[in-house]
């Protein structure tokens, strides 16, 4: 039986018991790893390991010994409660394994539970599955989870009723990290927001949000946006003492004036510019790139990212002036710059 993409989250959540198994496969490894962690966890509940109900074997050892999945799928446990063997890493050369396994499969065996990469619709495997009649076969996509996904996680982190805006912030979110960094970011968030009455809100996610370079260097860049040319000598002394190279330096600020261009560029405003960014920017952190994006306008922006190339060319090329200087008069100029529109 074939299950579509609405039907695995479901299915995943809530397993047939009386089912034969059920084949998981995807080109993503780290998300067919979740689902077929969600879908035992659920089918055998918890203790399953302590209890022996739960078979594990690899792909490679059913090559050189097919009668071990029949063997362990008719074994009897010594303690009451479904069972299940996992195979890992089938490929369709052990179809005729899983074939002759499911014909001997009866209700009370335990099911026969398969991860695989990617199965074309031709796969020997897939037909096999998506063709008995109590067993079924997962497609998982590289799709990011969807709303009623992100609720189910935020569900069991022990967090409802989310206002719109951080759910938002969550949604973008889901759609810029890989599946197994998002479910540790809702569980982070989960720990931080335990004992705290108050709803969750986008700083609170920007605060459980992994970082980037960007956030790393944040202080200089705001700074140098916001036109705090006194602020930008003292913090650059800091991050030189802490391994800071100029280069590295012109990089974070191209990145972060190309974003506010990006966002004083789009159609629908800068909020909705900052809100597609990838990564997305969260909390205090976007209304402040809010301002700067609203006070630069994209005429100056394009002139700081002019400025900033031009920088970095000369940093890369064989000149003889101090680097690290020649980098903090780039940023003076850029500070200074907002002060001069309409003169």
């Amino acid at each position: 039986m074939k299950l579509g993409p609405r039907d695995v989250a479901a299915y995943t959540r809530k397993p047939d018991t009386a089912a034969a198994g059920c084949l998981i496969f995807g080109d993503d490894a780290m998300r067919v790893a979740l689902r077929r962690q969600e879908l035992l966890k659920n089918l055998l509940g918890p203790g399953a390991e302590e209890e022996m109900r739960l078979t594990r074997m690899d792909a490679s050892e059913l090559r050189s010994d097919p009668a071990r999945l029949i063997d362990a799928m008719k074994a009897t446990g010594f303690f009451p409660g479904p069972r299940a063997v996992f195979v890992e890493a089938a490929t369709d050369g052990l179809a005729p394994v899983f074939t002759a396994a499911l014909a001997d499969w009866q209700p009370g065996d335990a099911q026969i539970i398969v991860t695989a990469g990617r199965l074309t619709a031709k796969s020997a495997l897939r037909k096999l599955f998506e063709g008995h009649r109590t067993a079924r076969a997962a497609a998982i996509y590289d799709d990011p989870p969807g709303r009623a996904e992100i609720e189910t996680l935020l569900t069991e982190a022990g967090l409802r009723d989310l206002p719109r805006e951080a759910m938002g912030d969550l949604e973008a979110l889901a759609r810029s990290l890989p599946p197994g960094d998002f479910r540790q970011t809702v569980e982070k968030l989960g720990l931080y927001k335990r004992g705290d009455p108050a709803p969750v809100s986008p700083a609170d996610i920007a605060a459980v949000a992994p970082l980037t370079i960007e956030a790393e260097l944040d202080d200089i860049l705001h700074a140098t946006a916001e036109s705090e040319q006194g602020a930008i000598g003292p913090i650059l002394s800091r991050l030189s003492g802490q391994g800071v190279t100029p280069v590295s330096l012109c990089i974070a600020a191209l990145r972060h004036f190309r974003a506010l261009h990006a966002a004083a560029c789009h159609p629908n405003g800068p909020a909705a510019g900052l809100q597609a960014q990838r990564p997305p920017v969260f909390g205090p952190r976007r209304d402040r790139m809010l301002r700067q994006a609203q006070r630069w306008g994209t005429p100056q922006l394009e002139t700081a990212l002019s400025l900033l190339v031009e920088t970095d060319l000369t940093l890369r090329s064989a000149q003889s002036a101090p680097q690290m200087a020649l980098m903090e008069r780039t940023l003076i100029r850029l500070a200074m710059m907002p002060g001069k529109r309409g003169r």
